[in-house]
């Protein structure tokens, strides 16, 4: 018996993928700075949650699509990160611009064909959760950022529906 998996998966990043607002707790434009570490304009090293990084690898060498959505209005500074934590090599959809989240999985949805009841979404903010839930989307919550527990609790949520 097949075990029901999500076509599509989206993250949010603040708070979600990194731990911090681009638009306020750090300061773009960023680049790699001394051992290859990714710093801001004042040379303050800028990380991801730990398990960030693995996770999106996991997922697209399982043949997941992912994407991002994202109501940051520092869309610049969001994508410079995207592409220098190496990220945009796993990721096919890439929503990042202030609004509701329903305007981004509104264009992910049309992007990729899948509907909304065959997507997962993982957030830190209840609103989005909400909202997307509304929608049909599997919205999980992350507290403290994403990682290999609350994927995995959420992909089992997701085969129960």
């Amino acid at each position: 018996m097949d075990v029901k998996r999500p076509k599509v998966v989206v993250f949010d990043l603040d708070y979600t993928l990194w731990p911090f607002w681009v638009d306020t707790h750090v300061t773009p434009p960023f680049r790699k700075g001394s051992n290859n570490k990714v710093v801001d304009a004042h040379g303050q090293t800028i990380s991801y949650y730990p398990y960030a990084s693995e996770i999106l690898k996991k997922l697209s060498q399982e043949g997941y699509e992912i994407g991002i959505a994202s109501r940051t209005s520092e869309i610049k500074g969001a994508k410079q990160l995207l592409d220098l934590f190496g990220w945009n090599k796993y990721i096919k959809y890439t929503e990042i611009y202030p609004g509701s989240k329903t305007t981004h999985f509104s264009k992910i949805k049309d992007a990729s064909g899948v509907e909304y009841k065959d997507m997962i979404f993982f957030d830190d903010e209840q609103r989005n959760i909400k909202d997307l839930t509304e929608l049909g989307v599997l919205s999980i919550f992350v507290m403290n950022g994403v990682t290999h527990k609350v994927v995995q609790e959420g992909f089992k949520q997701f085969a129960n529906r």
